[in-house]
């Protein structure tokens, strides 16, 4: 039966050779989508008044650039592959035309005049007073009870409130026709990738719903339209209408991610729609369509899992941002609509019931740095503010909102793993809509992960390893079908970051719905570094740890510098939904809060902050028993 099945690949393999190759010539590339220049009044606000998008794309590239705070020349580590810089749709550009006196102001009488005057005054001297953080956070709601309500409707600050600037989409033009043409004068096919884009800053009542939105046309597309932001509607149903309807006209081609989920009280992935009603089939395969793709990690912490949804989860605990974006303080909860494995789990309850899963999304990270740089490395990272850069101002509370966070609270990652079959704005928009993509917390880890039916050991060995995988099954993002009661196979390759930490172990986190609607969730460890043996809890001892506290050095002496796994789900139910994706584990490295402590020769660090686990996590594959 083995020599039939091999005889049958083969055959298919050679028939459809062209298509395969193709595949297997997919190339890895690293970047950013996630990235604020000083268009954006919070990154102008927090002391970025000249890193603009020019600035960004040359970082993102690998040259040198002069920090927009401190004024140092500073450089990327490793350039990335491609960068969306997506500024903030809101008054994009406003303030920095304001504050350079080349603002395009229309004549709004002699009292709104008089307005705006106090009002462009006020904004002048919090950019020049170093105080704009203050006032960014006064703009944010308060302690507020969104619980089974609407947060537009309930807890908006900015509905219906008109712009004391009065109309700045002149400004707003111009900056992002200057976002455009960065974008075009950095594009360099095969070489390096710049794709425009933006952010939809829906935050109603705190709950951050943001989306960044990014297209792959050039720009005599992108000049047809002004991005659409949230200070026309916060509710993404609308956003997702203006995509449609500027599709049908332009033509352009769009992608709606959200991002930061973490901190979105609950709604980013609830079971209801914003508007609290139930989640329909067509709002479903709406979403579906144009949200393929979920930020999973980036500085203001990270939206896998949470220790109280994961409870038997021992890296459930992972630069966990317990903060929530408002004026007042109010402790955190974590909520299922607010986590990346809760989201999965939930979207197999909505496609029993809907028949579609809105939440069948690929995964990536990003930064959300708003220094104009893209930093995700731990020991070259400039902070999420520009003002954020410097060791002294890390115990600065309040960075963002009044909630007690600090330079510390803040991640240095992620970065968006991309497999691509060329490095251009169609290659890796395609594989953004395959879902062929995953997310590192900033490293550059290489993993690759097939499911199909009848792979085996042989499969995973073979120099045609994706060759193999794409013949014999689906890559991350994909939907396994035809099970004839089996459980499915997993072939996976994982390769260390090349100048970074050794590898720990590889896991597979398995979720499903069981007969009864109730949905559950496992990780197993499949394989790993050392000599190491499975407890009867399924769980290893830890890998070890090599950081030096007192220099912030380690070594690779311990774990490996590649691991590989075949592996079949031993608890497989073939009658019931399921997903499954990978998370990769690298050995402890030192955190940016120990290196910081060490060069200021203080001591704020507790043993938590001090060493970390960076890690990659791959999108899901889902096993459909229709």
């Amino acid at each position: 039966m083995k020599a039939i099945r091999i005889l049958l690949c083969s055959v298919i393999s050679l028939l459809l050779a062209g298509p395969v190759l193709a595949q297997e010539s997919r190339q890895l590339l690293f970047g950013d989508t996630h990235l604020h220049t000083s268009y954006s009044m919070d990154a102008y606000l927090n002391g970025n008044n000249t890193a603009d998008p020019d600035t960004a794309y040359r970082y993102a590239r690998g040259l040198p650039v002069i920090h927009p705070y401190h004024r140092a020349r500073v450089r990327i580590q490793t350039p990335l592959d491609f960068l969306v810089v997506s500024d903030h749709a809101e008054m994009m550009g406003v303030l920095r035309a304001i504050h350079t006196d080349s603002a395009e102001l229309e004549d709004m009488g002699w009292w709104g005049n008089t307005k705006r005057w106090f009002a462009l005054k006020g904004m002048i001297w919090a950019v020049e007073s170093g105080d704009g953080g203050a006032v960014l956070n006064s703009f944010l709601p308060g302690k507020i009870d969104l619980a089974g309500k609407d947060p537009v409707e309930h807890a908006s600050i900015t509905r219906g409130v008109a712009s004391p600037f009065g109309d700045t989409a002149a400004m707003e033009t111009t900056a992002w026709h200057a976002v455009i043409d960065a974008a075009e004068a950095h594009n360099e096919p095969g070489v390096f990738t710049a794709i425009t884009g933006w952010e939809w800053s829906s935050i109603p009542g705190g709950a951050n719903l943001h989306r960044i939105v990014f297209t792959p046309d050039d720009a005599d597309i992108a000049r047809q339209f002004l991005p659409y932001g949230s200070d026309v509607s916060e509710y993404p149903q609308d956003l997702w209408q203006w995509l449609e309807d500027t599709q049908a006209a332009t033509g352009a081609r769009f992608i709606a991610m959200p991002h930061n989920s973490n901190v979105s009280k609950g709604f980013m992935y609830d079971r209801k729609t914003l508007t609290q009603e139930p989640i329909t089939r067509e709002y479903a395969a709406r979403r579906l369509r144009w949200e393929p793709i979920s930020e999973i990690t980036q500085i203001k912490g990270d939206s896998e899992t949470h220790p109280t949804l994961s409870p038997n989860d021992e890296f459930a605990e992972y630069e966990t941002f317990a903060y929530n974006l408002q004026s007042e303080y109010q402790a955190y909860e974590a909520r299922e609509g607010d986590y990346m494995r809760s989201a999965l789990k939930t979207g197999l309850v909505l496609e029993s019931e809907t028949g579609v899963n809105p939440y069948q999304f690929g995964i990536i990270g990003s930064t959300d740095s708003h220094s104009g740089l893209a930093s995700a490395e731990e020991a070259n990272f400039w902070g999420k503010f520009a003002q954020d850069s410097v060791p002294e101002r890390k115990l600065v509370g309040d960075l963002v909102g009044s909630n007690g966070s600090n330079g510390w609270s803040m991640s240095a990652a992620g970065l968006a793993a991309v497999w691509a079959d060329e490095n251009t704005r169609d290659g890796i928009f395609d594989a953004f809509q395959r879902k062929e993509v995953y997310a590192t917390t900033g490293t550059r880890l290489k993993v690759r992960m097939f499911a199909g039916w009848e792979f085996s050991e042989e499969d995973l060995q073979s120099e045609a390893f994706a060759e193999r995988g794409y013949a014999g099954g689906v890559p991350m993002g994909g939907v396994l079908t035809g099970s004839d009661g089996a459980a499915p196979r997993f072939i996976i390759r994982a390769e260390k970051d090349p100048v970074g930490a050794n590898l720990d172990r590889i896991q597979v986190v398995k979720g499903w719905l069981d007969a009864g609607g109730e949905t559950h969730e496992q990780v197993y460890n499949v394989v790993w570094a050392g000599e190491r043996v499975l407890g009867a809890d399924g769980r290893l001892t830890a890998v070890g740890n090599t950081v030096d506290l007192s220099t912030g050095a380690y070594s690779n002496t311990i774990g490996a510098p590649a691991l590989s796994a075949y592996w079949q789900d031993p608890d497989f139910d073939p009658g019931l939904s399921a997903f499954y994706y990978v998370r990769v584990l690298e050995i402890p490295t030192p955190r940016h809060s120990l290196l910081d402590s060490i060069a200021l020769k203080a001591e704020h660090w507790d043993e938590r902050d001090a060493t970390i686990q960076e890690r990659a996590y791959t999108s899901a594959v889902w096993i459909d028993p229709r």
